[in-house]
């Protein structure tokens, strides 16, 4: 049966980094015996000079027959945030239109780039934290106004919201470590007393064998870099989490290197590199693609229920690491960046090395000659 998979590319150096990681995606699975068909489509401020909407409707639809988007990046300076529409609008409308309320954002460092992180090594060494942060409600959803001298965005959550999310990240404790840190602000802010009533009731009662600890958003981000490894699952709300995955990706080596899957109810998802359009990197061949390769792996994992595929990208990406095949933000001093292509060429070699040696007469591999 074939899959299809949504690839928007966005803006910046968007295109770039999922054009190669929809190769690898697609060879991973073929070489797994599975088929997967990719649908383009437009999003973000390219979207908005083609069409005026930062989500055609035409990307909507694509995206909601797909069994999955890979997404690249939105925005550039050429949208300004006083503009009224601008490319993040359509990030934010698709996640909600798709209902997508979790977020998955692990953190893992390769030993061959773990220089490239500004903290000690051994802050680092075995560091495996993953932050699940909500994604349709706070204050980026909430009511807007704004007047001469004034302005206004509201933050509101539900119960509902809180308990769904909170229960997704507690099944990823159950499954790892079993610690779960809820990160909020309860000593200032309402929304954030409720989070961690609401938190409490649904670990006590339905996930008791998980440890659970609140911390506030603020000491958290000091121990990230402090303690980083003292974390297992991290759970919090849309604007917190945010800011703290950026400051996570740090730990990681460069931005360019994680990635991130949001998911609802069903299946579907979307995955795409936590970092940015960097527009200043656009068509030269510095952009980071193991970032949105890494994405890739989720989607194959998640969405489309081929785990076997997903670690073999996994595994790819991290032999290239090992051979070198680094890009400018992740290489050393005195050491040869490899382009954008190159990086991903290294991941496509790996993965054919791989299957060749598992390759046996009769195999997948010998039939596709």
């Amino acid at each position: 049966m074939s899959r299809l998979v949504a690839v928007l590319g966005g803006d910046g150096i968007g295109p770039e980094v999922t054009e190669l990681a929809a190769r690898a995606m697609v060879e991973a699975a073929t070489l797994h015996g599975a088929r997967v068909e990719l649908g383009q489509a437009l999003i973000g401020g390219c979207a908005i000079d083609q069409t005026g909407s930062p989500l055609p409707d035409e990307t909507l639809a694509l995206c909601r027959s797909a069994d999955a988007v890979l997404l690249g990046a939105v925005g550039g300076p050429q949208w300004p945030p006083e503009a009224k529409v601008r490319p993040e609008q359509g990030l934010l409308a698709l996640r909600q239109q798709l209902g997508l309320f979790a977020n998955l954002r692990p953190v893992t460092i390769h030993p061959q780039i773990i220089s490239s992180s500004p903290l000690r090594p051994e802050l680092l060494r075995g560091l495996d934290l993953l932050v699940v942060r909500e994604l349709t409600g706070g204050i980026y959803f909430g009511a807007k106004r704004r007047e001469v001298d004034r302005a206004e965005d509201v933050c509101s959550y539900t119960v509902a919201e809180i308990e769904r999310v909170v229960r997704v990240a507690a099944g990823y404790a159950r499954a790892r470590r079993r610690k779960l840190t809820s990160v909020d602000k309860a000593n200032v802010l309402e929304t954030s007393r409720l989070w961690r009533e609401v938190a409490t009731r649904v670990v006590q009662t339905e996930f008791p064998d998980v440890y659970l600890e609140h911390q506030l958003v603020d000491s958290c981000a000091m121990l990230l870099v402090r303690a980083p490894k003292s974390f297992d699952v991290i759970v919090t709300e849309n604007l917190f989490g945010d800011v703290l995955t950026d400051e996570a990706a740090v730990l990681g080596g460069s931005i360019g290197m994680l990635p991130s899957a949001s998911l609802g109810e069903g299946p579907r998802g979307l995955y795409e590199p936590i970092h940015g359009s960097a527009p200043a990197l656009a068509g030269r061949g510095l952009a980071n693609p193991y970032g949105a390769i890494l994405s890739a792996a989720m989607l194959l994992r998640h969405s489309l229920a081929l785990p076997e595929a997903a670690s073999a990208v996994e595994a790819a990406v991290s032999a290239a690491v090992e051979e070198g095949v680094l890009t400018e933000d992740v290489a050393g001093p005195g050491w040869q960046p490899a382009t954008t292509r190159e990086a991903g060429s290294a991941v496509l070699r790996a993965l054919r090395r791989a299957a060749s040696s598992r390759s046996r007469p009769g195999s997948l591999l010998e039939e596709r000659g």
